[in-house]
């Protein structure tokens, strides 16, 4: 298999379960706008297409609220402005899975404490938020802000495991 990401999670994920794959990053635009199935799922398949060879797996993730993507913070103010705005409040994490054009999508609601001025500062000062959708990573310390999720969390840390696993099937 070949990884179409530069996702460090990703790759943990895949090694976890034991699959044997390579690393090559793809070089594409991606959809920034529009429906959230839609887009992830675009933007896999743009991933995927742009690896040549076989077996190719392309996975994009967004963060939604009130219909709106939020993807990687650009800086540090808009990685506040992203963790304000999901404080107190259920959000969706979309995935969209391309493997040899096959795809699916995944979507797993996440539900965020109300997050004071403290524990978003600790947050942030830890650097993790930097390239993740949503500015948080819910395997790290991430999981401190987060109340509950619904559905799958290895969606929520960036690749969902069963829809990958219904892909393979």
């Amino acid at each position: 298999m070949i990884l179409a990401s530069r996702s460090p999670q990703r790759r943990a994920i895949l090694e976890q379960l034991g699959f044997e794959f390579e690393v090559v990053v793809p070089d594409v635009e991606e959809l920034e706008d529009g429906d959230p199935r839609e887009m992830v799922v675009e933007n896999a398949l743009r991933k995927m297409r742009a690896v040549p060879g076989d077996f190719v797996l392309g996975v994009d993730t967004t963060v939604v609220v009130d219909g709106v993507s939020y993807g990687k913070p650009a800086d540090e103010a808009e990685a506040r402005a992203t963790l304000e705005l999901l404080s107190g409040r259920t959000h969706e994490v979309w995935s969209g899975i391309a493997l040899d054009g096959r795809t699916a999508a995944a979507c797993t609601e996440v539900t965020f404490r109300r997050l004071g001025e403290g524990l978003i500062e600790w947050y942030l000062d830890s650097g993790e938020w930097r390239d993740r959708a949503g500015g948080y990573a819910i395997q790290g310390r991430g999981a401190a802000l987060v109340e509950r999720i619904d559905g799958d969390y290895w969606n929520v840390v960036g690749l969902p495991v069963p829809t990958l696993l219904d892909l393979l099937a």
